[in-house]
């Protein structure tokens, strides 16, 4: 059974940070790449951020481009989004997800849309970030 689970949210003032971790299990971890998407009342989810084990590449929104870090712990089927200099307009529930299997060999997360919420096969429950004011 695949499943993730993200941890990490809470309630953190702006300027703060957090560090929020997805735990995958039920797939080969290096197979897939591994997004970051968010969902504020009201809107749309968006994706943020993705990462591929199996190469290393990353990719994020522009809109959290030198604010948020992206990692795994290929030994923990873990991944990180590490988020930094936090605005009160990021408060959302933030989803991982898992798209593949995929063989793209290099810049698999340059190789697909990985930002749209359609090329994802599995989510997790999500975890609430809020940021105060």
């Amino acid at each position: 059974e695949v499943q993730l689970v993200e941890s990490g949210g809470g309630l953190v003032q702006a300027g703060g940070s957090l560090r929020l971790s997805c735990a995958a299990s039920g797939f080969t971890f290096d197979d897939y790449a591994i997004g970051w998407f968010r969902q504020a009342p009201g809107k749309e989810r968006e994706g943020v951020s993705c990462i591929s084990s199996s190469d290393g590449s990353t990719y994020y929104a522009d809109s959290v481009k030198g604010r948020f870090t992206i990692s795994s712990d290929n030994a923990k089927n873990t991944v990180y989004l590490q988020m930094n200099s936090l605005k009160p307009e990021v408060t959302a529930v933030y989803y991982c997800a898992a798209a593949g299997p995929l063989f793209y060999g290099v810049g698999v997360c340059i190789s697909f849309n990985v930002l749209s919420i359609y090329e994802y096969d599995y989510w997790g429950q999500g975890t609430q970030v809020t940021v105060s004011s």
